[in-house]
């Protein structure tokens, strides 16, 4: 996205709606406003076509139209899926978004410990499992690292988990939940090929509306409402249907899906640019996380003993966005548990910056955005040196 000069470089944080989606979503704010569960004609047509996009969302993520609840956002379909638990404990990793800890923290919880890497361990999942263990939850893909988590690897240690409970006759259940709000068009969602139970996606992380999102649930995985009303949503989420945001996230999803395989790609040939530009010749800036088990269009850097909060200032005056961490954590202003959980120094976690590619990123947009960079760095070294 560019306008008037303006480089956006925070796709992690929102992505713009797409044309595809608002032009799916407009009638739905005028000529089709009917509410979908009233009796009338044009009231019942909207409802047909407000349950084809929960359909086409299904079709999307390879599960099936009545396994997934529309909700009001990532977050409450995180603590949506953390009824699953019931009474029982939970694991989780010390790097998931504030969502996934906060709501988690409701319950009993082990937060499992992250390596320098950023990648979950699969074998330190297993040992925290115990017998009363009922939810693991594991994002796709770190909100800040951009690193791709092990979700397969997790879901051979949970099915091994399941069998062992079988053999010994425990029915004690054992769910698998990731939110995937980040990754999506980037890396495949397939609810199948990656081994979970639940999943959760966010429309204003794909190119849809925000306040919009989804959790898919396999059959038999039970959930608690955490909204009661009219029971729409098998009862699951009661109010009035989003019509127009759920329509909306349905062809920007689709979309997404479709052009998958070719963003990555250019995605991440332009990620690969950015980083070269921005490390050769320039020493106190490096790479958090390198390697390829991170989204094609995420990049983490640290210049320890540069405050990234006066370089996210000065770039902004330059019309450069990117950003130090999670817009929660930066809107907390506090430093980012992520950072402090893979064992990076205070001084590196403060000089770190999120920058992060998306659909409407150029190659002359990467090169711009890196020369304001390292000109910003370099003008706040040579005032920290005085």
């Amino acid at each position: 996205m560019s306008e008037d000069g303006l480089l956006y470089f925070d796709y992690a944080a929102a992505t713009p709606l797409s044309d595809v989606a608002l032009r799916a979503m407009r009638p739905y704010f005028s000529e089709k406003f009917f509410n979908p569960s009233s009796p009338y004609a044009p009231a019942i047509q909207v409802h047909r076509e407000y349950e084809a996009a929960k359909h086409e969302l299904a079709v999307a993520i390879g599960g099936k139209a009545d396994d997934i609840v529309v909700t009001a956002g990532a977050t409450e379909s995180i603590n949506l899926a953390m009824t699953a638990a019931g009474g029982g404990h939970i694991v989780t990793s010390a790097i998931e978004h504030h969502a996934v800890l906060h709501a988690a923290r409701r319950h009993d919880v082990s937060i499992v410990d992250v390596p320098r890497s950023g990648i979950v361990d699969a074998q330190a999942i297993r040992q925290a499992i115990r017998s009363d263990t009922q939810l693991v939850s594991i994002a796709l893909a770190n909100n800040e690292l951009g690193t791709i988590q092990p979700l397969r690897d997790i879901a051979t240690v949970i099915e091994a988990e399941r069998l062992a409970r079988r053999n010994r006759g425990d029915k004690t259940p054992l769910w698998f939940h990731s939110d995937a709000s980040q990754g999506v068009g980037q890396i495949d969602i397939n609810v199948a090929r990656l081994g979970v139970d639940l999943i959760t996606i966010n429309a204003a992380k794909c190119y849809g509306p925000k306040q919009v999102a989804l959790l898919w649930r396999k059959p038999g995985v039970a959930l608690t409402p955490l909204v009661y009303g009219g029971g729409q949503e098998l009862g699951l989420r009661s109010g009035t249907e989003n019509v127009a945001g759920t329509i909306g996230f349905a062809a920007a999803l689709t979309d997404a899906s479709q052009k998958r395989k070719s963003e990555s790609k250019r995605l991440g040939d332009l990620r690969d640019l950015f980083e070269q530009l921005l490390v050769e010749g320039n020493d106190p800036l490096q790479v958090t996380i390198p390697g390829k088990k991170r989204l094609p269009g995420s990049l983490h850097v640290m210049i320890p003993g540069v405050d990234a909060e006066r370089l996210i200032f000065l770039l902004e005056t330059k019309g450069v966005f990117v950003a130090t961490g999670s817009a929660c954590a930066a809107n907390s202003g506090t430093r980012s548990h992520v950072l402090t959980a893979i064992g990076l120094t205070d001084a590196e976690a403060d000089g770190s910056l999120r920058i992060t590619l998306g659909r409407h990123s150029t190659e002359a947009q990467v090169r711009r955005g890196a020369e304001a960079i390292i000109d910003a760095v370099r003008s706040e070294i040579e005032r920290v040196r005085k």
